[in-house]
């Protein structure tokens, strides 16, 4: 026996490694936001702020026939498209602020992938879909930071979404 050893036997026991320690990288479904509700395209401004206000969001998914994503409209949107031009929020349809074009990502791909997009179109938040195409839910940097704990890759992604100072999501 070494000096300084008790003689004790100490029973090792290996940890099993979760999914991402065996190298397969956390999916988006992991992480985001499920339950999103959305607004249809010829719903008034009014009903969609008064949703948006009423659930604390800035965000509201636009969806047409089947469930499918259409569009995205956003508090800022609101603003600057309807309000600051001085339309009628009761008589406008979302479908004439909402922005048609969005960024999108599948529920089944890894976090890492979701992020790139964020920082490569300089979103702060993304819409997922499941492989029908159909809304499963939103993606945030917040979602990511709590759930990953990977505050490396929060942190860079902010800074690359914040560097042109132009973030739109």
């Amino acid at each position: 026996m070494r000096s300084g050893s008790t003689g004790a036997v100490r029973t090792v026991r290996p940890t099993v490694p979760n999914d991402q320690e065996k190298g397969f990288p956390m999916k988006v479904s992991e992480v985001m936001t499920r339950g999103v509700e959305c607004t249809r395209p010829d719903a008034s401004v009014y009903e969609a702020a008064r949703m948006m206000a009423d659930r604390d969001i800035g965000t509201l998914p636009v969806c047409g026939q089947n469930e499918r994503l259409v569009g995205m409209l956003t508090d800022r949107d609101i603003v600057l498209r309807a309000v600051a031009e001085g339309q009628d929020p009761v008589m406008m349809r979302v479908r004439e602020i909402m922005t048609p074009k969005v960024i999108t990502c599948f529920d089944d791909q890894s976090v890492e992938e979701a992020v790139r997009l964020m920082e490569e179109h300089q979103i702060r938040r993304i819409v997922v879909l499941d492989r029908a195409k159909r809304l499963a839910g939103i993606l945030s940097l917040g979602d990511v930071a709590v759930e990953t704990g990977d505050e490396l890759l929060v942190g860079e992604a902010v800074e690359r979404v914040s560097a042109s100072g132009r973030s739109r999501g």
